[in-house]
């Protein structure tokens, strides 16, 4: 008769593997899996200790049921204080870009590499490399490449680990003349804000191919018949001007608080916090980012 402990230490086995071949990759898609894997594990392993011992005389499936919603309370806990601790801290929402001139534009790994030279042979050419400081010694790098049109903006955001290994993001910016902009990325970091109507985002976490993510771009402006306007304006300058309108607009709409209040109150408001959680809960087990009208 097969017993279900070996179906329990196969999870645990596939677990582990992925979570140290993750270690290196990086990987948000395995982070989800990663995820799920664990929450079932910790569901179901303490489901199985409480039968083994006789602790709760309940149904495995009602016991199991009680340790998945346990798991649910305990992350929502954290995620919420975590939540409280960045809204009171020095750390900024919307930092601030400065050229990068340390040398350091793109890491060194070798999956990294690869996508500089995708970049390459789809004739998108780096215009500029930037670097934001997110907390002390922590900087947010990024390299903006653009085509030889100048039509579409593809950046490139290095994301530090707390393991020491790099994420990394994209995203495709292009404007029309019928004052649009358009914006593909896979960016798998909560926002829950508000843009700007004049800006048409697409996010596709799941989206991790370079090329893919090109081609999807490429079609929703095909789709809509509309006419790619040049950039002009240096990254830079189009970057920080960017960090200023989102900030401008989410304190105004309510996502963040007032100037005036944020020493007392912490940077985001109640119903902030709220969009954020609850974008943190999709983008970590289902890859999608919350909608709000």
């Amino acid at each position: 008769m097969f017993d279900p402990a070996y179906l329990l230490l196969g999870t645990l086995v596939v677990w582990f593997a992925l979570f140290q071949w993750n270690l290196r990759a990086a990987s948000p898609v395995v982070a989800i899996v990663n995820r799920w894997l664990f929450w079932i594990l910790f569901a179901a392993g303490g489901a199985s200790i409480c039968a083994f011992y006789g602790l709760i005389d309940r149904p495995f499936w009602v016991v199991c049921a009680g340790f998945f919603l346990l798991w649910f309370l305990g992350e929502t806990l954290y995620n919420w204080l975590a939540l409280q601790a960045l809204s009171v801290s020095s750390v900024p929402l919307f930092p601030k870009f400065a050229a990068n001139s340390s040398g350091e534009e793109c890491p060194t790994a070798p999956r990294l590499l690869r996508l500089r030279d995708w970049l390459r042979s789809q004739n998108f050419r780096q215009a500029q490399a930037l670097k934001a400081e997110v907390a002390p010694g922590v900087h947010l790098r990024v390299s903006i490449y653009q085509d030889a049109t100048a039509h579409t903006r593809f950046q490139v955001t290095f994301l530090p680990q707390p393991n020491g290994t790099i994420s990394v993001c994209c995203s495709l910016s292009t404007q029309t003349v019928t004052g649009y902009r358009y914006v593909t990325d896979n960016l798998f970091l909560p926002f829950a804000g508000f843009y700007p109507e004049n800006w048409l985002v697409e996010r596709r976490p799941w989206t991790r191919s370079p090329a893919h993510l090109l081609a999807r771009h490429r079609a929703r402006l095909k789709a809509e018949h509309e006419m790619p306007l040049a950039w002009g304006e240096d990254p830079l300058v189009d970057l920080n001007a960017q960090q200023r309108d989102l900030e401008k607009l989410n304190t105004e709409l309510g996502f963040l608080m007032p100037h005036a209040e944020r020493e007392d109150h912490g940077k985001m408001s109640p119903e902030g916090r709220y969009r954020i959680w609850k974008e943190i809960w999709l983008l970590n087990y289902f890859g999608c980012s919350a909608r709000y009208e």
